[in-house]
């Protein structure tokens, strides 16, 4: 398999194609970080589907097929589209995402009419404008990946000097404004950026697949960071690697199309992201989960074996007691026993068990902790101050004396105080035994 890949390598069209593919890949993925964080995720489709009747429309006055007139064509379609959603946005009734759904369908319905006449029309089959609905990026030629090069880096490097305003205006355009920035010529401008990321890559993904590489990428570095710059960052590294995958597989897989390998690479990343980021995937949910499981019931074990020893008995206490006072699944009631028998909280005693000197002290506290959080819960409107959002939060030493004067005085009056046992009790329990 790789000795077919390297054989291509040496092959200048598959070099210019694989270069082409990669900085559409970067761009797609820093562009496609500030759409995705600004909800306009659905604006690249709709600007993608727009730029059909451009092509046709720029191919029927030059007569031939020209990627610099194609582009400018497709750019002025995409942003009179644009234009056009705003005007319905703000003068008439009809939502964002109705306005984008109408777009999308007349303006793409519009250049599949111009396309079938175009092929109708004599020199039409020779054009290759269908390539630009699928994308056909094995067509592109040292001049097309040139023109490409010059569109990816010039948007690289607008967008690397307007980072600090492009990034206000996505999360706070209203501090922006008071600023003085020009908010107006800002959206303008990263509205024409998104347009240009996008007339570059209709020979290569096409049409149809064009909002799936400013998209996936972006949403893909988003499971792997929280900071701007770190995710603009590893979206364009995730872009770059989907093109240049979807190239080389498209080289050993004949009769594939390049564009769709591009965006099965990128939705391959997506899928790894989705499931191994060390945050948010799904993997790290599930071990979170699993933990805050095993955490919970280790201490519901804890609780129910301590309001066993509050009633008075400190030893001989039974599987069936503790599970009738909190019923925990037995797995994790069995791994909770061993996990608090392990830290030396309880001990076996042929087949039940006693609280410790040691257990009588941590006992205590997480009960202390549990009941007044649950006072917090009953009066939470006297405590908003405290903004407490689990008892593992409500931490005693860093209460204020008022705080914690209150919580107490509401325990005992309503008789939740907890026994503290004395730490001699087990001494005095075995001695009796004995």
């Amino acid at each position: 398999m790789l000795e077919p890949i390297l054989l291509q390598l040496q092959n200048p069209n598959t070099q210019w194609v694989l270069l082409g593919t990669m900085l559409l890949g970067i761009t797609s993925g820093v562009v496609g970080s500030f759409t995705l964080l600004r909800k306009q995720s659905l604006i690249g489709d709709a600007m993608a589907h727009a730029a059909l009747p451009g092509v046709c429309i720029a191919f029927l006055l030059y007569g031939s097929k020209s990627l610099l007139w194609f582009l400018v064509g497709a750019a002025i379609a995409a942003l009179i589209s644009s234009f056009i959603i705003q005007v319905i946005i703000n003068h008439s009734r009809i939502k964002e995402d109705s306005a984008l759904g109408i777009i999308i369908s007349v303006f793409f319905g519009f250049g599949i009419v111009l396309l079938t006449y175009i092929q109708h029309n004599g020199s039409g089959n020779q054009s290759g404008l269908d390539d630009f609905i699928f994308g056909q990026a094995a067509s592109m030629v040292a001049a097309d990946v040139q023109l490409i090069t010059i569109v990816s880096l010039s948007i690289l490097v607008v967008t690397a000097i307007f980072y600090k305003e492009f990034k206000l205006l996505t999360f706070d355009p209203q501090f922006a404004k008071g600023l003085g920035i020009p908010v107006s010529f800002f959206n303008g401008l990263l509205l024409l950026l998104i347009v240009c990321s996008v007339v570059i890559g209709l020979q290569t993904v096409g049409v149809i697949l064009m909002a799936a590489m400013l998209i996936t990428p972006a949403i893909s570095a988003r499971y792997w960071t929280d900071k701007l710059s770190h995710m603009i960052i590893i979206s364009g590294l995730i872009g770059g690697f989907s093109g240049v995958a979807g190239t080389l597989l498209s080289t050993i897989m004949k009769g594939m199309a390049t564009g769709p390998l591009i965006i099965i690479a990128a939705t391959f990343m997506f899928l790894i992201s989705l499931i191994f980021a060390p945050n948010r995937g799904l993997l790290a949910k599930a071990l979170k989960q699993l933990s805050l499981r095993k955490k919970t019931a280790i201490d519901q074990v804890f609780l129910s074996i301590y309001d066993i020893a509050e009633g008075g008995t400190l030893r001989g206490i039974k599987d069936e007691a503790i599970l009738k006072k909190r019923n925990v699944p037995l797995r994790l009631f069995q791994y909770s026993k061993n996990e608090l028998n392990k830290k030396g909280f309880i001990q076996k005693e042929a087949n039940t068990w006693m609280l410790t000197d040691k257990g009588i002290e941590a006992g205590y506290e997480l009960v202390l902790q549990q009941r007044l959080f649950e006072m917090y819960l009953m009066h939470e409107m006297e405590f908003a101050h405290l903004d407490l959002k689990t008892r593992d939060d409500l931490n005693l030493q860093q209460l204020s004396k008022e705080t914690k004067e209150q919580l107490l005085k509401l325990l005992s009056t309503h008789n939740r105080s907890p026994l503290l046992i004395p730490r001699s009790a087990v001494v005095r329990d075995r001695r009796l035994m004995v």
